[in-house]
């Protein structure tokens, strides 16, 4: 059974569609990129996993259980299930780097004697063992990502879920951080991430859900980000905006 399963799943605000029908799996091991320009639901599709969002109809199946009708009490056990680096839950600037991740363990209720230990070996995997001490404020923009993720990892995930991990970063930093990606990917974590970068996507060669207009354009593995067929979806929706009007 794979591990991510959409099935018509569409997400509605008010009246507008901004997830249509979608439809796909993600097996166990995999490396996706949900690519997309702004506002194509690349976000929107991530939070549906996690339960931020609640569908409009359609099922999804995480590691099989059912999200779309999880019950509220359950939700914060999924979601401690899921590594999650997102612009919405940056780095606590009044903690050190040691600190944020301490905070994201006891969040999980996973607290033993050997939490020092672990917290150490999640910075050294991410290279900021050298800077455990230091506050965010401190660290440089990449520095600072793969604090994120040290972060995502600290409750120990079986799928990494990342939105726009590379939007604040210079082209080095971006690609350091997707090797570290990819480091994560070759020890078996599965990991969606949505993005717009072109050429990180295009140099990785991963599979590809291309979104647009609400629905999935193409999905290709060993893929390029395919700027062609956002434009055709697009196309497509204005044509039929026009013959609506008529």
């Amino acid at each position: 059974m794979a591990q991510i399963i959409f099935e018509h799943v569409t997400k509605k605000f008010q009246k507008e569609a901004v997830l249509q029908d979608i439809s796909f799996e993600v097996e166990k091991g995999e490396f996706v990129f949900i690519i997309g320009k702004s506002g194509a639901g690349k976000s929107t599709l991530l939070n549906l996993i996690r339960k931020q969002e609640e569908v409009t109809s359609g099922k999804i199946t995480v590691e099989g259980r059912r999200v779309d009708t999880m019950k509220r009490n359950r939700i914060p056990a999924h979601r401690r299930r899921l590594g999650i680096i997102s612009p919405e839950v940056g780095l606590l600037r009044d903690r050190s780097v040691y600190d944020n991740i301490y905070l994201a363990i006891l969040a999980t209720g996973n607290t033993n004697g050997r939490m020092h230990t672990m917290i150490m070996k999640l910075l050294g995997l991410v290279g900021l063992a050298g800077k455990y001490r230091a506050f965010p404020d401190e660290l440089s923009g990449g520095e600072q990502a793969r604090a994120l993720v040290a972060r995502a990892l600290a409750v120990e995930p079986e799928i990494l879920l990342a939105d726009e991990p590379t939007a604040n970063l210079d082209a080095d930093s971006a690609w350091d951080l997707m090797q570290l990606l990819a480091e994560l990917n070759y020890r078996g974590m599965t990991i969606l991430v949505a993005s717009h970068a072109r050429e990180l996507v295009t140099i990785m060669k991963r599979r590809c859900i291309t979104l647009a207009s609400g629905k999935i354009a193409t999905d290709e593995k060993n893929s390029i980000y395919n700027q062609k067929a956002i434009d055709r979806a697009r196309e497509r929706k204005v044509l039929r905006e026009l013959r609506r009007k008529r």
